[in-house]
């Protein structure tokens, strides 16, 4: 490989990488305008393995929107990032899978001193190289774990 593959490589998993994060902020920060503009258009995402729905980014936002609304408090993260890229003909192509593992706490009183509802589990992103930058296709949740306290626990 050339320098120069090798610096675009880098340049895409960076560029992956921030996908991936503000996917994160758009749903704690309830910004689903800046969520729905992550996904390509024909985008989806699956929150059924959490109890959610499975559809277009738009009805998903919508659900995420309706669901959360009961959290103020939320902070989720996402780590151990691991980017697959296509390869095509010995080159990165234009879609890769990214898996990632999440943690996230969230609260009903902002004030309060521990998380009502914790989860756990793995995102695996489907991801695609567009004239705008890299989207996301389709996003499918894997929970793992939850934990509830507080009022959800009935305490």
């Amino acid at each position: 490989m050339t320098q120069r593959v090798d610096l675009a490589t880098v340049m895409d998993q960076l560029a992956i990488d921030a996908l991936i994060t503000d996917y994160a902020g758009a749903v704690d920060d309830s910004d689903w305008t800046a969520y729905q503009a992550l996904f390509s258009p024909d985008g989806r995402a699956d929150y059924s393995s959490a109890g959610g729905i499975e559809g277009g980014a738009r009805e998903v936002a919508d659900w995420l929107a309706e669901t959360l609304q009961m959290f103020p408090m939320r902070q989720h993260l996402i780590v151990n990032r691991k980017i697959r890229f296509e390869i095509v003909d010995g080159n990165v192509g234009d879609t890769a899978q990214v898996r990632a593992d999440y943690y996230n706490p969230m609260r009903m009183d902002p004030q309060g001193a521990d998380p009502d509802f914790e989860c756990g589990g793995r995102y695996t992103f489907s991801v695609l190289r567009t004239r705008v930058g890299w989207r996301v296709t389709r996003v499918v949740v894997q929970e793992k774990w939850r934990r509830m306290s507080g009022q959800l626990a009935g305490g």
